[in-house]
């Protein structure tokens, strides 16, 4: 065995080899519920258009996901453990295997994903826009990105929708697949560069992106919190689809008809439901970054696997480095 590494920190919680062997194997008959229908559905080359976007435009493989890491703050006892050395964040110490400090490298990471979180969650949610991103998306165009799925309205009633609703899309994420009609009629003007500034708990894509912004963070993420927020995207991603234009009631998927009065105050209900439920989950990665990044003013520090403790507070936001920013460039 090689010489301990005295560079974790000084508490940590032990967890013995049947324990944690016990939590990765939850994890990962957890998460194959996604994993497995979608590595199918690849094989047979049947595409989505709801579930296929989890794993396409967000680039953390089926793989990825199905890996179990137990966050800052925890040691794996065991001659197993000694499997985690592969990574190279992992360094053997006199309590078992642990996650050494965050790299430098990779600190401008854990900065932005900081700042924008605890920027998005200094807001109250911002609610109303109905979804009407994914409208905006096939506006007077002849190519529309799920060509296997029909237009509940065909596409005269689409443009008529978006051409009678005020369009208020905050996320850049989202905007920058409007078509080129479709941009001007957009209330807001999202930028990348802006988006400390504008990202708002309300958003379906921000929330949404809590799944991102936690594996950006892997293995240091622990991967409870990789899979809860992996979960509510999977959720948040079906009723972005269902209040779409596209008709995927074929696929179970009914649709949420905002283009009604009734259906708009069905997706409101729905959105406000989800800005709840991603503030604990915000509120966890905020605390996990100040962990990471060893800051002064942590609150209630996450304790990997062991507890979901929680913290934030309003702060002052710099912008974060171009490599935390880039998104992918597929929906």
């Amino acid at each position: 065995m090689a010489d301990p590494v005295p560079s974790v920190p000084a508490e940590v919680a032990v967890l013995r080899e049947q324990e944690w062997h016990a939590r990765r194997d939850a994890h990962v008959e957890r998460v194959r519920e996604w994993t497995v229908p979608h590595q199918e559905r690849r094989a047979r080359k049947e595409k989505h258009p709801v579930l296929d976007f989890l794993f396409t435009y967000y680039s953390y493989r089926p793989a990825h996901l199905e890996r179990w890491h137990p966050g800052p703050g925890v040691a794996l006892a065991g001659e197993s453990a000694r499997e985690y050395l592969r990574w190279p964040a992992y360094v053997e110490t006199s309590d078992g295997v642990a996650l050494a400090p965050l790299a430098a490298n990779r600190r401008g990471t854990a900065e932005f994903v900081r700042d924008l979180l605890a920027a998005t969650a200094s807001r109250p949610p911002r609610l109303g826009c109905f979804g009407l991103h994914e409208w905006a998306m096939v506006y007077r165009s002849r190519e529309i990105r799920h060509e296997a799925w029909p237009l509940r309205l065909g596409s005269e009633g689409t443009d008529a929708v978006v051409e009678s609703s005020t369009i208020r899309c905050g996320h850049f994420d989202a905007f920058r697949f409007f078509t080129e009609p479709a941009r001007p009629r957009n209330t807001l003007h999202p930028t990348r560069d802006g988006q400390i500034g504008m990202e708002q708990p309300g958003c379906l894509h921000a929330n949404m992106d809590l799944f991102k912004w936690a594996y950006k963070l892997d293995p240091h993420c622990p991967s409870k919190l990789v899979a809860d927020c992996f979960e509510l995207a999977v959720d948040v991603r079906a009723l972005d689809m269902r209040a779409s234009p596209y008709d995927l009631s074929a696929l179970g998927y009914s649709p949420v008809r905002i283009e009604t009065e009734e259906g708009r105050a069905e997706y409101v209900r729905a959105q406000s439901a989800f800005a709840a439920r991603s503030m604990p989950l915000r509120e966890r990665l905020i605390s996990l970054c100040e962990t990471l990044l060893g800051s002064d003013e942590q609150v209630d520090p996450v304790r990997g696997d062991d507890g979901d403790q929680r913290g934030g507070r309003e702060r002052q936001h710099p912008a974060g480095d171009d490599a935390a920013r880039h998104a992918p460039a597929h929906r």
